[in-house]
C-alpha cells in the first residue's frame, strides 16, 4: 500500500496556506524528514488542519450550539473575575 507524500508546495496548496508558513512552523507540525527532504502524508495534513481549525463563534457562519447532554454546571461556572486594579 503506497501512501501519498506531499512536498511543501503540494501541502501548502492542500491546506490553503502559504508555503512560507509551513516552512516557518515546521518544528511544530507533524511531518516526515529523510535527510533534508521534508514530506507530509494525508494523516499529517489532517492533523495540521485539526490543530489550527477554528469555527466561528458568532455571525452568520457560526454553528448553532448544541444543547448540553447533562444538566450539570459548566466546570468554569464558579470562576469570578478579579477586582479592578487601581
Amino acid at each position: 500500500m503506497s501512501r501519498r507524500r506531499y512536498t511543501y508546495p503540494e501541502a501548502a496548496e492542500a491546506l490553503r496556506v502559504p508555503e512560507r508558513w509551513l516552512r516557518r512552523n515546521i518544528n511544530d507540525l507533524p511531518h516526515s524528514r529523510k535527510g533534508n527532504t521534508v514530506t507530509f502524508t494525508d494523516d499529517d495534513l489532517d492533523r495540521i488542519d485539526a490543530m489550527f481549525h477554528h469555527e466561528p463563534a458568532a455571525g452568520p457562519l457560526a454553528v448553532a450550539p448544541s444543547a448540553p447532554s447533562s444538566p450539570a454546571a459548566h466546570p468554569l461556572a464558579a470562576l469570578k473575575p478579579l477586582p479592578a486594579r487601581r
